[in-house]
């Protein structure tokens, strides 16, 4: 019995159609990353290729859809470039003024972060895991030296939000910054007793970083939100404040 041609092909295609992707994520990430600046030319089809062991096909369906995208431009005869980002009014929100708005933060945090994890596990990407990993790896360094590093605990959530694949978690993260960086320097401090302190919020990342690697959308989801409501219920002892509408 003759093979249908059409039906030995699909293997083939899906596996090509899975390395390309996982190109165009990559590129894609370093692009958003800034690795790719603006204007920057990107390597050769031939470099891509052997960068990421890859077929120069694959590679070309990887830039195509990067193409379609906007996020890059092909000059002939050049090669492919990274398009600037188009002129957007910047994210705002208004400054942090009392303890209730860190509570507020908080609430806007626990509608944000779970579903980025989620979607980070999901649409599990290594070249993202590295960053999340590399984040978790310097925060276990300053917990083995006693400290709590804002900046780091920051970087290990906007590494999540940018794992997610979706720009709207990240610039949210990104525009709320300078607000999670008071809650989080005010937790940092509430850490300084006990060093087991340390050690469980350790852990807590860490339990969020496994669910992520093991592609496991709703762990990573029930995890992240319990992880912000203990971070939460740490700053404020478990006293909340009542915001209710007079």
């Amino acid at each position: 019995m003759l093979e249908d041609p059409e039906a030995a092909m699909k293997p083939q295609e899906s596996q090509t159609s899975g390395l390309a992707d996982q190109v165009y994520h990559s590129i894609l990430s370093g692009i958003q990353n800034g690795a790719y600046a603006p204007h920057s030319r990107l390597p050769s089809e031939h470099q891509l290729a052997s960068q990421f062991d890859v077929s120069r096909p694959v590679v070309r369906t990887a830039l195509a859809r990067l193409k379609q995208e906007k996020f890059i431009v092909s000059r002939q005869g050049a090669g492919s470039f990274v398009r600037p980002p188009a002129v957007q009014p910047p994210l705002g929100f208004a400054p942090v003024e009392n303890i209730a708005d860190i509570q507020r933060c908080y609430e806007y945090r626990l509608t944000l972060e779970p579903e980025a994890a989620s979607f980070a596990a999901l649409r599990y990407n290594q070249s993202a895991m590295a960053k999340i990993e590399a984040a978790l790896e310097t925060m276990a360094q300053a917990t083995r030296q006693g400290q709590h590093r804002d900046d780091v605990d920051f970087a290990f959530h906007l590494a999540i939000a940018e794992a997610s694949n979706n720009h709207y978690y990240h610039q949210s993260l990104q525009a709320l910054q300078p607000h999670i960086a008071v809650g989080m320097h005010i937790h940092g401090i509430s850490l300084m007793g006990p060093k087991q302190g340390l050690d469980y919020v350790l852990e807590e990342h860490r339990r969020i970083v496994e669910a992520i690697r093991s592609r496991q959308p709703e762990a990573a989801r029930t995890l992240m939100a319990a992880h912000l409501r203990a971070s939460r219920d740490r700053l404020f002892d478990g006293r909340m404040l009542d915001l209710s509408l007079r």
